[in-house]
């Protein structure tokens, strides 16, 4: 997606205008205990949420964890070595077995498991359009995200097996997340000429757009009961920010500024915006409650390099700071029966560049 895939976080830390990007009560009533080895000194001051932390990779840069509905295992995006481009894996949480579930080729972004069942995966790839690894953006002119036109939304067994594509859009396709009750996949696409929400079925019919004010809209995810979505959103307002939002849009690229939190009900209306803050607010995701919202921010430092989790009603009231390392946390999510969050960060790297994935039980 333009999910802030690792090599892209890690530019956050060169420019300092850096700006970033479960179910129903059903499963809430069968909870999954996970055996684990704690590493509980990764666990730092003021972070008094989380409990009994394991570190589930070790080297390159991994993000973008998800849970699948049984709450067993993740399923994220990842690069190593000498690879410039993510490709998308699972993992068996207790055992720490990794398999690779993309096909190898061209970049890939934004995964997930299907719900409710675990029955497959999906995620966005380029890999039809083009199975070379694409040239990175040019940042020359400041950060950007590049808008791949070859990406398109895939689905596929849950071993990777048979991927078929859900979108084919001429343009930019991903984000997509399924609905905790499996009835819609929320996803952003370029199809409209513009950034926008839409919704679909999951054999990919339906398509509906949700938002249509210009600018980016994007990382959404449904609440437990799919009653609503939060999502990430930045609106150039001034004529200099519309010119220069249109300009890059036209190569396929976007440089996001102030990505604020936003909310609305399933069907688009209600639409209400969460963060005011002027900083970088990406990642957000409801809490099993689904009365507030965790998410990753740079809204306490004023060179914009460090990125901590938050938690803010879904009102906008009583924000909390929820992680104090100095460097990047992101990508929260709640596991199905709300026990464990998993997210990604900088901390205890083995080498400069390196973001892994942290698993803790909440409190």
């Amino acid at each position: 997606m333009i999910g802030l895939n690792q090599k892209e976080i890690n530019k956050y830390v060169i420019f300092s205008f850096v700006a970033v990007f479960l179910l129903s009560c059903f499963y809430k009533r069968t909870p999954t205990k996970l055996n684990l080895d704690f590493n509980n000194s990764l666990i730092l001051p003021g972070e008094s949420h989380f409990r009994n932390m394991s570190q589930l990779t070790f080297s390159g840069e991994n993000a973008e964890a998800y849970f699948s509905a049984d709450g067993k295992r993740l399923i994220y995006q990842a690069h190593d070595g000498d690879s410039l481009c993510d490709q998308i894996y699972t993992m068996d949480i207790e055992s720490g077995s990794v398999e690779l579930v993309s096909t190898g080729d061209g970049v890939t972004t934004c995964s997930f498991f299907k719900y409710p069942n675990d029955n497959g995966i999906i995620y966005s790839s380029t890999h039809v359009d083009n199975p070379d690894c694409p040239p990175k953006p040019d940042f020359s002119r400041g950060y950007i995200w590049k808008l791949y036109p070859g990406f398109d939304i895939f689905e596929a067994g849950l071993g990777g097996s048979n991927p078929h594509p859900l979108t084919s859009s001429p343009g930019y396709d991903a984000e997509a997340t399924y609905s905790f009750d499996g009835d819609k996949i929320i996803y952003t696409s370029l199809v409209s000429g513009d950034l926008d929400l839409w919704y679909m079925n999951p054999d990919g019919s339906g398509k509906q757009q949700l938002t249509n004010r210009l600018g980016y809209d994007g990382g959404a995810f449904y609440n437990y009961d799919a009653s609503k979505i939060v999502w990430r959103a930045y609106y150039p307002e001034t004529e200099k920010e519309i010119a220069g939002y249109k300009s890059l849009l036209a190569e396929n690229s976007i440089r996001p500024m102030a990505l604020q939190i936003w909310t609305m009900n399933a069907d688009g209306s209600n639409k209400n915006q969460i963060t005011d803050n002027g900083a970088a607010n990406f990642g957000p995701y409801f809490y099993p409650d689904g009365h507030k919202i965790i998410f990753s921010s740079n809204m306490h430092d004023p060179r914009g390099r460090d990125f901590d989790l938050y938690s803010i009603n879904v009102d906008g009231t009583t924000l909390e700071r929820i992680t104090y390392f100095e460097g990047f946390d992101g990508f929260p999510m709640f596991s199905p029966n709300g026990k464990y969050l998993v997210f990604a960060s900088n901390r205890n790297q083995n080498k400069r560049g390196d973001t892994n994935l942290f698993i803790c039980e909440w409190k």
